[in-house]
């Protein structure tokens, strides 16, 4: 677990990266950050304006050691999500950055049926996964879209690219992991630590 000043770092590293590769094409070093940043970790980077989604990439598994993986996320989110246009610079001073830190995703072992009485809405993270295809889908987009249990296996099946309902089929892998996410409180704001139905630090 990152301690809230360490994820006020993380914010503020996905920042000035994003700052750095917008405006000058360049990857910043990673310099005295708190040990933390050099354990593997897996991380996401989001962008906001105005509030909309503004891009949102980042690496599930645990290959990169966290400062790393913060810095290539919140570069490959600005300039290489294919939902959406490179970030321009004029944009940044609208853009909301947030950082979410991610477990090592674990399978269900329990039988397809039982799992919307296991997702935890607000604490877990899904990963489905069949053959080529797989999505994943954070554990904030659930509470923050409504959605309950059934509707979050079923919208992550269609990230996917499957059927909503691929989650039964014995064929298709479904993963769970939980998170820390930290958050800018609006654009260059304070960070807080997002927590479902509370926030962390800062709120």
């Amino acid at each position: 677990m990152l301690t809230c000043v360490e994820g006020r770092t993380a914010v503020h590293l996905a920042k000035e990266a994003l700052a750095n590769y917008i405006g000058m094409k360049k990857v910043i070093e990673l310099e005295n950050l708190p040990p933390v940043f050099k354990e593997m970790r897996g991380v996401f980077v989001t962008l906001h304006e105005d509030g909309d989604l503004r891009g949102c990439i980042g690496y599930p598994m645990p290959i990169l050691p966290l400062g790393k993986a913060i810095v290539d996320s919140a570069i490959n989110a600005c300039s290489r999500d294919p939902r959406f246009p490179r970030v321009r610079n004029e944009e940044l001073r609208r853009i909301e950055v947030e950082v979410t830190i991610l477990t090592q995703p674990e399978p269900y072992t329990e039988p397809k049926k039982k799992l919307p009485e296991l997702v935890q809405i607000g604490r877990d993270g899904l990963i489905v996964t069949r053959g080529p295809y797989t999505g994943l889908l954070l554990p904030q987009v659930a509470p923050e879209w409504g959605f309950n249990s059934m509707e979050f296996l079923a919208q992550t099946c269609v990230k996917a690219g499957l059927p909503a309902d691929a989650w039964l089929d014995e064929d298709t892998e479904v993963q769970h992991f939980q998170a820390q996410i930290f958050a800018e409180a609006g654009p260059s704001g304070e960070v807080f630590e997002k927590r479902f139905p509370e926030g962390g630090c800062g709120r």
